[in-house]
């Protein structure tokens, strides 16, 4: 596409900014803004978790592990109650709306404690299904029987996978997209993933977009010392075995099990922007990144919005990070883009 053409283009997408200095056009937008009309146009849209979203583990029937493991984020049952949580060593909050453990970050909810934590595990529980029905009700898939089910080994770029059948990872699988790429499979038998196995992201992906539907009647097994990420939307039962690890969320409508394992729900970070763009008389280019500080900070650059170079990771101590660039000369676009690592 030509540059006249690009140009008015880019301006229709909310959130740019877009200056012309001496005919070299720059455009500083954060990746959420700029690449999820332009990249992933027709990739499928994230499953809202609604207030399930706010929990680390949440099940119908119990959460049981064999001490001591480590959750970072909430823990709920619901209609079962909070004698179906064992192995925690649980200590009731004086408000006796909550219970604590030295093995959990956060607080854990049973639907037999003081109001308002009934009704709000309600609401939580019917959100977990109606994420699960969203997930599994999606259609044309961009990939089918990939690997009939078994795809260790393998890079998936963003898009929704479709099994009729169970799903095994014998060997490390790469999640490879932007930020704001997301990921849905859709797993009509169960999850397996293989001891000492990763699943690992690349390219900004961010854990929050990604969704495992899993409608087998024996559910998700993560082996020994594996690592998976995202979120876990199981019709049946989540089994960790010693050891395994989670960033992300399950989400099962029987029970999890749990041996010496850790599971946490990454924070979620707004997207980073760009607010002034300044340039000097040397080409020098100048951006003011609005961040989180302590958090790191990815920034790209690229001439046509595909091919993208490292310019800096850093992890600001402060907001906004400025950072100055000198591209190279020529009537040529540059484009930046800012995510989280």
């Amino acid at each position: 596409m030509a540059l006249n053409q690009f140009i008015p283009m880019l301006r229709k997408i909310p959130g740019t900014r877009l200056i012309s200095i001496r005919n070299r056009f720059i455009c500083g937008c954060s990746l959420a803004v700029l690449l999820a009309p332009l990249a992933v146009l027709a990739a499928p849209k994230a499953v809202d978790l609604g207030t399930a979203g706010g929990f680390a583990i949440l099940t119908k029937s119990g959460i049981s592990t064999v001490p001591s493991s480590a959750v970072t984020g909430d823990l709920g049952v619901s209609p079962i109650d909070s004698t179906a949580i064992t192995g925690f060593s649980m200590t009731l909050d004086s408000s006796g709306q909550f219970a604590t453990s030295i093995q959990v970050t956060g607080k854990i909810y049973g639907p037999n404690y003081g109001s308002p934590t009934p009704a709000n595990l309600r609401t939580a529980v019917g959100d977990m299904e109606t994420a699960y029905t969203d997930a599994a009700g999606r259609t044309l898939p961009d990939h089918t029987e990939l690997g009939s089910g078994s795809i260790g080994g393998m890079t998936l770029a963003p898009g929704l996978y479709k099994w009729s059948s169970g799903v095994t990872i014998a060997s490390g699988v790469v999640l490879s997209g932007g930020p704001n790429a997301v990921w849905i499979f859709q797993i009509a038998g169960n999850l397996t993933l293989a001891s000492a196995t990763a699943v690992t992201l690349s390219g900004g992906a961010q854990v929050r977009n990604i969704f495992w539907q899993v409608a087998g009647g024996v559910g998700v097994d993560l082996g020994t010392t594996s690592a998976f990420q995202g979120t876990v939307l199981s019709a049946a039962g989540i089994n960790l075995q010693n050891g395994a690890s989670v960033n992300g969320r399950l989400l099962a409508q029987t029970a999890v099990t749990l041996d010496s394992n850790t599971i946490t729900v990454p924070p979620f970070q707004e997207p980073p922007t760009f607010g002034s763009i300044q340039h000097s008389q040397n080409g020098s280019v100048t951006l003011a990144i609005t961040n989180t500080p302590g958090v790191m900070l990815t920034i790209q650059t690229s001439t046509n919005l595909i091919n993208w170079t490292l310019l800096s990771t850093v992890t600001p101590t402060n907001s906004p990070y400025i950072i100055t660039n000198t591209p190279p000369k020529g009537d040529v676009a540059f484009f930046y883009r800012a995510f989280y690592q």
